[in-house]
């Protein structure tokens, strides 16, 4: 019997509907439940073919967890080793190789020093910085954000210098990026489950999370569309991510990605709606069973980009 297992944490609509989809398409030999954890011994396997992963990004033991589970051969759905090491400021260096476009980006130190380091730790960086080069490459207005993280914390919209020299203040130890805005007439946020399939979702980033998924959305032109649809799968399948959302924001006809690292995104029926609710339901419950009938036994089941093999084969990113 191959057994799939959803880890999550205080989320409560999608896990159960996950599993209740699963178990609903009565695919011999597979089954589905909400995972249950106990004693974790190095190098042993914990039940699970397929496991897909909701909350290690916030519980430090389950990602440690699931990396001795994918070395015994689960499928983690995240790969968890990609995860940990991925960022979105890398995110962004990778579109910029792979021909997607993205808001001109900067990364900076953070404003006060690290634990345990102090001024000789930066002898290698120039103080001050080029803020006057940096500021010209990206421009005013924008985006003030941490390079990892997620949910909208620590995000400023910066008008002028001024403005960020104050939040850069108030950012302490916070690694941030500072972006481009990009003056948007559309925004998409899209779904991708395992690399192939898309769901595009009209989104307004600019309303309470609540009124965030457009409801009754207005048609589109294909060509959009697809463009949209092409540059989704063109960074999952670069990244590795079987389940995931990329943020297009559209100007003047041209998709810019703006978040695209997000490997636990919210599926919460409550906030993207029903029919949203639905596909990522449906959708989910058909990779992880495709994951559970192709897993193999004493092998590596995880998934890995293309950024991570073409080093690996000694080929060409694109």
């Amino acid at each position: 019997m191959k057994k799939i297992g959803i880890l999550f944490g205080q989320e409560n609509t999608f896990p159960q509907a996950f599993v209740d989809r699963v178990n609903a398409k009565k695919e011999n030999g597979i089954t589905a439940e909400l995972a249950h954890i106990n004693k974790i011994i190095q190098g042993e396997p914990i039940g699970y073919d397929v496991l897909i992963d909701r909350i290690s990004q916030d519980v430090p033991f389950y990602r440690a967890m699931l990396k001795n589970a994918a070395i015994s051969g689960t499928a983690v759905i995240n790969n968890p080793f990609w995860w940990s090491a991925d960022d979105k400021f890398f995110n962004n260096a990778l579109a910029t190789k792979i021909g997607v476009a993205v808001p001109k980006t900067v990364i900076l130190p953070s404003n006060q020093h690290p634990e345990d380091t102090n001024e000789r730790s930066f002898r290698n960086l120039a103080y001050p910085l080029d803020w006057e080069g940096i500021f010209a490459y990206v421009g005013f207005p924008a985006y003030f954000k941490p390079f990892a993280g997620g949910g909208w914390k620590n995000v400023y919209k910066l008008n002028n210098m001024d403005e960020f020299f104050k939040a850069y203040n108030e950012t302490g130890q916070l690694v941030m990026m500072l972006q481009e805005e990009i003056v948007f007439t559309e925004y998409f946020r899209c779904y991708c489950l395992d690399r192939q399939d898309v769901h595009i979702m009209q989104y307004d980033p600019r309303q309470p999370h609540e009124f965030r998924y457009v409801r009754n959305p207005k048609p589109l032109e294909k060509k959009l569309l697809d463009d949209v649809h092409n540059g989704v799968l063109a960074l999952n399948k670069a990244l590795g991510y079987d389940f995931n959302t990329v943020e297009f924001a559209i100007r003047d006809g041209v998709p810019y990605a703006i978040d695209f690292c997000n490997p636990a995104p919210d599926a919460d029926v409550n906030s993207v709606g029903e029919e949203n609710f639905e596909w990522i339901v449906e959708a989910a419950a058909n990779m992880a069973i495709r994951k559970a009938k192709s897993h193999k036994e004493n092998q590596n089941n995880l998934t890995w980009g293309s950024f991570v093999t073409s080093f690996v084969n000694n080929k060409p990113l694109i």
